[in-house]
């Protein structure tokens, strides 16, 4: 195994950050400094010291998290809290978030130390598709639903997004739905009549435009009021996870997500939640 590879995987860093780190003196092998980071070492029996401290080889690791509104994805932030602050009694050191949600969007995160695994899962040629449900102010008529489906510009200068899928689920008036949609407070809404219109559905994209979903949906006239990913490729989202829970991923799922069924080979960890 290259030793940039194994420090990764070993939450030292990415791999880009501990390439640096090996470059700059701070890696021994046996003993030994070692500033070529792509030099190959035995895990099983070679000793690899970071800082003058022996590093143990934990292997790649898959968390799924059920990302709740109002925290940010990031690794630190000085106003608001992060997804990896819902991991405080884990090692979170090289591990990364896979794509990231808003701050007000809810659902589905991955997070790994595995670079190749995001590769995959990110990369635009991919087309890995990804599901989020929604509620949104307006309606959605057949021809805006055609529009979604076929492409539709969402920004001076960008191009076409690509076919989407969308199934709507409900509609009618907020006075009639208010109950149903998972938020504590509605802006531009009629406090008197409550008569504006309101749609919920599922909309499938395969890109990650920033606020795709959003402006997707502005673009045939709904303001999105309520969004939550709950799928990635195959991937659903654990609905027994409650927000700001986390668990591994199991073998069949990261199968499942690189399509990959007699080639991934991996480390299964139990299920874990906080």
């Amino acid at each position: 195994m290259r030793l940039d590879k194994f420090l990764a995987e070993s939450s030292i860093g990415r791999r880009k950050i501990v390439r640096t780190y090996i470059k700059e003196g701070m890696v021994k092998v046996n003993g030994e400094v070692i500033t070529e980071p792509a030099i190959e070492i035995k895990e099983s029996s070679d000793i690899i010291e970071y800082l003058d401290k022996v590093v143990a080889y934990t292997g790649k690791v898959y968390y799924m998290f059920n990302k709740p509104a109002g925290c940010i994805t990031a690794r630190k932030d000085t106003v608001n809290k992060t997804v990896f602050d819902f991991f405080d009694n884990v090692n979170m050191n090289g591990v990364f978030h896979v794509g990231r949600l808003d701050k007000d969007t809810e659902g589905l995160l991955l997070l790994t130390n595995d670079g190749e695994f995001e590769h995959q899962l990110m990369y635009p040629q991919k087309h890995v598709e990804k599901t989020y449900f929604f509620w949104a102010l307006g309606s959605l008529e057949e021809e805006d639903r055609k529009q979604l489906e076929q492409g539709i510009y969402i920004g001076k200068g960008e191009i076409l997004t690509k076919p989407a899928k969308i199934e709507v689920q409900k509609c009618g008036m907020y006075k009639d739905f208010k109950h149903e949609i998972p938020i504590d407070t509605l802006y531009n809404i009629d406090s008197k009549h409550y008569n504006q219109p309101v749609v919920s559905g599922y909309l499938t994209i395969s890109e990650g435009r920033k606020h795709q979903v959003k402006r997707m949906l502005k673009a045939v006239g709904c303001y999105v009021v309520y969004l939550k990913r709950v799928s990635i490729g195959e991937l659903m989202l654990d609905e027994s996870l409650e927000k700001g829970q986390y668990r591994f991923l199991t073998e069949m799922e990261i199968q499942k997500l690189l399509g990959e069924c007699d080639q991934v080979k991996i480390n299964i960890r139990n299920i874990l939640t906080i």
